[in-house]
Parts: structure tokens; C-alpha cells; sequence
């Protein structure tokens, strides 16, 4: 009844409103239909339910409170076209992007499809799986009971991704059981075409293992391809994972991605997410605490300029006592550039005793850039130690002053100050070659 006086009040109105509700129900299917049917049959339940989800979605709009700062629109006038096959790829192509530390733990995929002949797994300690999802099963049939299990699942492009699985990167380190080397998860996308790239990571980390993970996102050429990623990091009681996430795509691309973490009794999670590159990309990265004791620390930056978008929305969910976490999260807008964050931090009435802080700062490098911050703390329990803020500004021009003072022009030290600004982040990444050239990155795009 509602949409019909609508329509008697303003038929135009309601018609756009109709229109845009069925143009974005139907794009969404056109992509559940680029999806390979294949797949191991131990995924096909979890594809099934997705599916279900999908259909009844549409690509979110700016009237979702969740992607208001988000404007899809870009994407959805833009056509994608399935992965047919790998693309034949040497070492030469990649050598860019390998990393002395991770020379014997390295897997490789290339516009989402497995390539094991890049990849160097093979002088693993024993018990440690690091592979092919898609082939895990027969080693580890067990791999079902975490796959798909994650908070979130129902979220649009969440759901688009699984419903889609056919493979992706499996780390499995079994208990009590210490990685020296780095895993690196290199994720390659050839940007020669339109291609819809669908990665989907899985990480379990067994009772008081160490481990730590690289997830690297690179671009070979420069096309408006899109990746949809999702990871799941399961870690169990009393295990550590290090976490880094790092963005790299081609300046025309689509980036959407959810990282959810799952922490047990006295585990820690530290993470480091960095975004560099796409036209638009987007970052649900969520933790749920879901035992005693968990520490988590999630660090973040996007660096963006032109007319591009980076949005990161963060959920630190707790339900149990006496965990604590910690987050910092930074934006570098230049030109029209548009950042956005969105940080939640929710804790229930029986997560008494939580300690969490949580801080969005923002730098704006030009008049015309624009910064959307919001932290936010949801408590209903009443004995907890939490905090937030947020600052979204130009350079101090006394932090300017005082390097003009030792000697250094005015524009030297804004671009110092920029730097400095950035790699605070980019510093906590635990792998020294990867961290350098992450910092060369930022001298060159700040000409420092």
C-alpha cells in the first residue's frame, strides 16, 4: 500500500526508486552467474546457502546506511567477465613482488586461480598446510567444520564470494606449532581484461601456534577488474597470528574485500591492513572475540589522491571478560580524493573487564579532499576501560615551523611530516623487505 501512494504523490519519484532497486537486483545476479559451476562437493553446501542469500540482494546504494560515503555506481555500469583460465605467467613477472623471507612459503594466485608453478611451498615444517583449499579436503577433511563459519556470511559480497568458491589459499598450523618464515599469500590480477576475481583465504591456527601471514594484492596491468576477497582466520586458544594485509591494485580497479578474525581463550591477533592502490575499494575487517583473554590490535592505512575512494569499516565485537584491543586507524587524502571510516566497537554486558581504544586519525593534503570519520563505541557493560577519537586535519603548521626552524624548506617538511605520518602504520609490518618497499612507495608518491 505504502509504494503505491508513493507513487500517486510523486510517480517519478518512485519509479528511479523501483528502477534502481531492479538494475542493482539484476547486475548482482549477472555477476552469481560469471561463477564457475565446478567445485569440490564438500563446498557445495556452503555455495548453496550463499546463493539463497544472493537472490534475494541487490548491490548496495547510498540509501544503505552501511555504503551511504560508498558510491557504487561506477560499478555497476561497468561489465566483468569471467576468469576463463590462468594466464601463463614466468617468474619474471612476479619477481617484483617475491620476498627473500618467504622463498619457501609462498603461494601464488593469478587473477583467483591457484598457480602452483609460482608458487614454493615445499620445505614447510611437517604438519603445516599451506595450499589449495580446493584440494585441502583430502589431507584434511576437518577443513569443512571451519570454511564458511564466520560471522557476516550474509553480508552482499560476502555472500557473492561464496557462492562463487571454487578454490582458494588454505593455511592450516597445527598445534602447538611455530612458523619462523613469513606465509606469503600473493594475489596477482593480470588487469589485461574486465575479469571478476573472487580470492578467498583460510587461515586456522591450532592451539598455541605462531604464525604470520602476508596478504598481498597486486596488479600486472591496469584494466577495471574487480576483486571481491574474503579471508577467515580462525585462532584457536592461546595462538598468535600477524597479520598483514596489503593492497596494491591497478588506479582503475574495484577492490571489495572482508577479513573476519575469530579469537579463542588468551589468543592474539595483530593486524596491519595498508591500501594503496584501486579507483574504490573497501575493507570490512571485523574481529570476534569469542573467548577470555584475547588481545587484538588492528592498525590501518589508505593513501589515496585523484578522484579515488578508499572506505574501511572495522567491528571489534567482544563477549566474553577481560579482553583488551587496540586500534589505530589513519587516511591520507589528496587532489579529490575521498576516505572513509567507520570503526565499531561493541561490547555486551558479559564482556565485563574489556579494555579497548580505538583512534581514526586523518591527514588532508588538499582543500578539495574529503574525510568521513566515524568511531563508535556500543557498551552495555558497566565495568570496562574504552576510549575513541578521531581527528581529521591539515599539516600543524607548528610541526612545520619547528623543521623550517632546523634548516628545512617548507615544502620538505610537509612531505617529511606526510611520511612520517604513514609509515607509523607501515613500521609494524613484520617483514623487513616488504616493509621497505612499502616506505619506498610512499617516498615516491610523496616525492619525499
Amino acid at each position: 500500500m505504502s509504494s503505491e501512494v508513493m507513487h500517486e504523490v510523486n510517480p517519478t519519484i518512485g519509479t528511479e526508486r523501483i528502477s534502481a532497486k531492479i538494475d542493482r537486483t539484476h547486475y548482482l545476479a549477472n555477476l552469481v552467474k560469471l561463477r564457475n559451476a565446478d567445485c569440490p562437493d564438500w563446498m557445495k553446501t556452503a555455495r548453496d546457502q550463499a546463493s539463497a542469500i544472493v537472490q534475494e540482494m541487490a548491490i548496495p546504494s547510498a540509501r544503505d546506511e552501511d555504503w551511504r560515503f560508498t558510491d557504487l555506481s561506477e560499478l555497476v555500469q561497468t561489465e566483468f567477465e569471467t576468469v576463463e583460465q590462468s594466464a601463463a605467467l614466468g617468474f619474471e613477472h612476479i619477481k617484483a613482488y617475491m620476498l627473500p623471507e618467504t622463498v619457501n612459503s609462498r603461494l601464488v594466485f593469478v587473477d583467483g586461480v591457484y598457480a602452483p608453478d609460482l608458487s614454493s611451498i615445499d620445505d614447510l615444517p611437517e604438519g603445516i598446510f599451506l595450499g589449495s583449499l580446493a584440494q585441502s579436503h583430502e589431507f584434511l577433511p576437518q577443513v569443512s567444520d571451519h570454511f564458511g563459519k564466520l560471522p557476516g556470511g550474509e553480508e552482499v559480497f560476502t555472500a557473492l564470494n561464496t557462492a562463487s568458491v571454487t578454490d582458494g589459499a588454505l593455511v592450516w598450523i597445527p598445534k602447538n606449532q611455530s612458523v619462523e618464515q613469513p606465509i606469503h599469500l600473493l594475489m596477482i590480477a593480470t588487469g589485461t581484461a574486465n575479469h571478476l576475481i573472487q580470492p578467498r583465504v583460510l587461515v586456522i591456527a591450532e592451539s598455541g601456534s605462531r604464525s604470520t601471514i602476508l596478504e598481498d594484492y597486486v596488479a600486472l596491468g591496469d584494466r577495471a577488474y574487480f576483486v571481491n576477497s574474503v579471508a577467515e582466520i580462525h585462532i584457536a586458544d592461546n595462538a598468535k597470528v600477524i597479520h598483514s594485509r596489503v593492497q596494491r591494485d591497478s588506479q582503475s580497479a574495484f577492490h571489495i574485500a572482508k577479513t573476519a578474525v575469530s579469537q579463542a581463550r588468551d589468543s592474539q591477533y595483530s593486524g596491519v591492513a595498508v591500501h594503496f592502490g584501486s579507483a574504490l575499494a573497501r575493507h570490512n575487517w571485523e574481529t570476534y572475540s569469542q573467548g577470555e583473554q584475547t588481545h587484538s590490535d588492528m592498525l590501518g592505512l589508505s593513501w589515496i589522491d585523484s578522484d579515488r575512494l578508499a572506505d574501511t569499516h572495522s567491528l571489534i565485537a567482544f563477549s566474553k571478560p577481560h579482553c583488551t584491543a587496540n586500534q589505530v586507524n589513519k587516511c591520507i587524502a589528496d587532489d579529490k580524493a575521498h576516505a572513509v571510516f567507520n570503526g565499531r566497537i561493541c561490547v555486551p554486558k558479559l564482556a565485563q573487564h574489556t579494555d579497548a581504544a580505538q583512534l581514526s586519525r586523518n591527514l588532508l593534503l588538499s582543500p578539495k579532499a574529503r574525510i568521513d570519520t566515524k568511531p563508535q563505541l556500543e557498551i552495555v557493560a558497566d565495568n570496562v576501560k574504552c576510549a575513541h577519537g578521531a581527528t581529521v586535519s591539515q599539516l600543524e603548521d607548528d610541526a612545520v615551523f619547528y623543521l623550517q626552524s632546523r634548516g628545512i624548506d617548507s615544502d620538505s617538511a610537509r612531505k617529511l611530516l606526510t611520511y612520517a605520518f604513514a609509515t607509523e602504520i607501515i613500521n609494524n609490518i613484520p617483514v623487513e623487505s616488504l616493509r621497505t618497499r612499502l616506505q619506498a612507495q610512499v617516498r615516491s608518491a610523496n616525492q619525499v
